[in-house]
């Protein structure tokens, strides 16, 4: 396509949109609420899907749930008023077949619109009626016979909506600002050899492809954002970020830190433990050796698998921070988290007599005061808590070491008030003189092209070899249909001593879904195995009420946990050797995986029930075989990354990063590599470019796009 030059030649750096005509204070306002402040922002406010009015769909050709245009003479008008009121109009077109327009929201001035033989277009997605197919509240225009009945000629676009700014008013405004777009020249900041090589259009002719796509574009792709034009947009914001995040990354490291370098004590917990270290765990803790041996500080990922032994590789990194005389904490999401590792790392290091103290919300009083101070004056040498570690109030006399676990359920202020209790006092700025070495795990392993996007601030390692004498989960799918015999399976383990869990994917029941809802299931369940002393924990229940819940199953006080997927993380209960995962159509592989996690933790034979409503979809079928092969996180996280399923790989709460725009870093992952390698050459050879691509994408949210 030629280069186009016919548009205003203005400066590429965002202009107000005040110089929009009809953009007064009040427009403008009601705009910058949904963070669209300049012409730049305009153009990046982008169609989330399209219409097609270029051409005329006879009725009987329309496809249930496809959209499309037809046109038609109104030959009946219905107003009724059962429930709600309802205003119902059957056109019919030259092939004598009849649509059925149903309209909720309609004023008489519409109704008069609609007298028998009036010519109307109308534009909508139709789907089975009473009485044949109907498409609810269409956009349409009732034509005269004088009208001109020219169809569109390109793809109209449909942008997402705007509080107080109609959807007339923002498409007129986006087309001014884009008969403002610069030149290309001035518009452009990627390399020309990095578009011809994949083979992408410039900015500005990305930009007006898709907002004002010819109407012979590839609608699927633009639909799917596999078009060209967006692929061309996708990787400008990717590199937005990964710029974004390896900046703050290098900000981290003009810090100074701790330098952690003597290992007797990492020595001695080694030789004292009861177990032996795998290679992964010895490989990952000789990388995070390495980090602590440097003056400025860590930042580190360890990936490992449910149960591969991230703690003890924690409690390692610890003991260096100890040695050299300061403090390290470990945060943990939940309070049952927390005491789990609080009470490993007790037993592992109290017959080293290193102090492991204990701060979460329950501790309260005089047992506050005194951790405080202990923490305040270096006694405690290794403190282990909640997000209550981060709280005003909370002094530590010499932190060299952060370890957060399950990082993703935190949010990125909180990791930032942790790293900034850092030691060393302040040097007069917003963070401490010294920052401590962050070291962060998560047992929700992700792919590695991922890993390069969403973590380019940190180096990842990966445990990815479990301990051995851990006994394989066996996975089986069953119908729903096969209830019955599994509430014969759950007494029968039961009666041998054994603990179960029952995972349901709803709290409440919905007509809607056709889902087992948790309390119905754990007043069924309750009846059935009357002998059985049967719990039951939901995301709606108290905190505090789920803590003692999940408690009384870890101390085996119950026998049966009915349960919503808030268990997938963390708590150890080695007895539990049954789970069953209902509805487990509707779920990811990754939370899947998670899930089956819980058990398979002792020495018992345990088996994980995938219980499905038929029919399958295909992707439903893939994702449960895969996790009746392979019990691998990882390569579970690439069949994951493959298959693009519902379960999230990466929310942008997983991964701090603020949200994209137009990329998906699941549908985008194959452009990461490319990224990867163009971000570190603009870093080194073009900062100022690498500055301006920043500042179009991410902007004033570069400072929290990671922790």
């Amino acid at each position: 396509m030629p280069k186009r030059r016919d548009a205003v030649a203005i400066d590429a750096q965002p202009s107000a949109l005040t110089v929009l005509p009809g953009v007064g204070a009040k427009v403008a306002e009601k705009l910058a609420a949904r963070g669209i402040e300049s012409l730049q922002d305009l153009w990046l406010h982008l169609p989330r899907q399209y219409e097609d009015r270029t051409t005329i769909t006879a009725i009987g050709a329309l496809v249930p749930g496809v959209a499309a245009q037809v046109e038609g003479r109104v030959e009946a008008v219905e107003r009724g008023f059962r429930y709600r009121p309802v205003l119902r109009v059957a056109i019919g077109d030259d092939f004598h077949q009849t649509l059925v327009l149903r309209f909720f929201h309609f004023r008489a001035a519409q109704v008069a619109q609609f007298r028998p033989g009036a010519r109307v277009r109308c534009y909508g997605t139709p789907r089975p009626g009473q009485n044949g197919l109907e498409i609810v509240h269409p956009s349409y225009r009732v034509l005269s016979d004088h009208d001109d009945d020219a169809l569109g000629e390109r793809l109209d676009p449909v942008y997402p909506a705007i509080e107080g700014v109609g959807p007339a008013t923002l498409r007129r405004l986006i087309g001014l600002a884009l008969d403002r777009l610069p030149d290309e020249a001035s518009l452009e900041l990627l390399p020309a050899g990095l578009r011809e090589a994949l083979r992408l259009p410039s900015l500005r002719e990305a930009l007006l492809t898709v907002h004002r796509p010819p109407a012979d574009a590839d609608i699927e792709a633009l639909l799917a954002g596999t078009h060209p034009a967006q692929r061309r947009l996708v990787l400008e914001e990717l590199l937005a970020h990964h710029l974004s995040l390896r900046r703050q990354r290098l900000a981290q490291q003009a810090h100074a830190a701790a330098v952690l370098k003597k290992t007797a004590l990492a020595r001695r917990l080694q030789a004292g433990l009861p177990f032996r270290l795998t290679g992964a765990q010895e490989r990952v803790f000789g990388q995070i050796r390495r980090d602590l041996a440097q003056p400025r500080p860590m930042l580190r990922l360890v990936q490992g698998d449910v149960g591969s032994g991230k703690t003890v590789v924690a409690a390692l990194a610890a003991m260096l921070a100890v040695e050299a005389g300061k403090q390290a904490a470990l945060m943990a999401p939940t309070e049952l988290l927390a005491e789990q590792h609080l009470n490993n790392l007790r037993a592992w290091l109290e017959p080293l007599d290193v102090r492991v103290a204990w701060l979460a919300g329950k501790v309260t009083g005089r047992a506050r005061t005194q951790v405080l101070a202990e923490v305040a004056s270096g006694d405690a040498q290794v403190v282990v808590g909640t997000h209550a570690l981060m709280q005003q109030g909370v002094a530590f006399h010499d932190l060299a070491l952060a370890i957060v676990d399950e990082q993703h359920r935190f949010g990125v202020h909180q990791r930032l008030a942790l790293r900034d209790k850092g030691a060393g006092g302040s040097d007069g700025g917003d963070t401490p003189a010294f920052v401590p070495h962050q070291l962060v795990m998560t047992a929700t392993p992700i792919p590695r092209t991922l890993a390069m996007a969403a973590y380019a601030d940190l180096d990842v390692s990966a445990i990815d070899e479990l301990p051995p004498g851990r006994t394989p989960v066996q996975t089986v799918a069953l119908s729903a249909g096969r209830r019955p015999e599994l509430v014969e399976r759950i007494r029968a383990a039961c009666a041998e001593g054994r603990q179960a869990y029952w995972v349901c994917t709803l709290i409440d029941d919905s007509d809607e879904v056709v889902a087992q809802a948790a309390q119905t299931t754990f007043e069924g369940l309750s009846a059935q195995l009357s002998e059985l002393r049967v719990g039951l924990v939901h995301g709606r229940m108290k905190a505090t009420e789920k803590q003692a819940a999940m408690r009384a199953f870890k101390d085996g006080e119950t026998d049966l946990l009915v349960a919503t997927t808030v268990i997938e993380v963390g708590v150890d209960v080695p007895n539990a050797s049954l789970m069953i995962i209902e509805n487990a159509e509707r779920l990811g592989l990754a939370q899947l995986h998670q899930l089956r996690g819980r058990v398979g933790r002792g020495s018992a034979a345990s088996n994980c029930v995938l219980l499905y409503q038929p029919p399958l979809s295909a992707l439903a079928k893939q994702r449960l075989e895969t996790m009746r092969q392979t019990q691998d996180g990882f390569v579970i996280a690439e069949k994951d990354l493959e298959l693009r399923g519902p379960g999230e790989l990466l929310g942008t709460r997983q991964t701090g990063i603020a949200g994209f725009r137009v990329a998906d870093l699941v549908r985008d992952a194959d452009l990461l590599p490319r990224v990867h390698e163009v971000g570190e050459r603009l870093m080194e050879q073009s900062p100022q470019l690498a500055d301006r691509i920043v500042a179009r994408w991410v902007g004033g949210a570069a400072r929290y796009a990671s922790a």
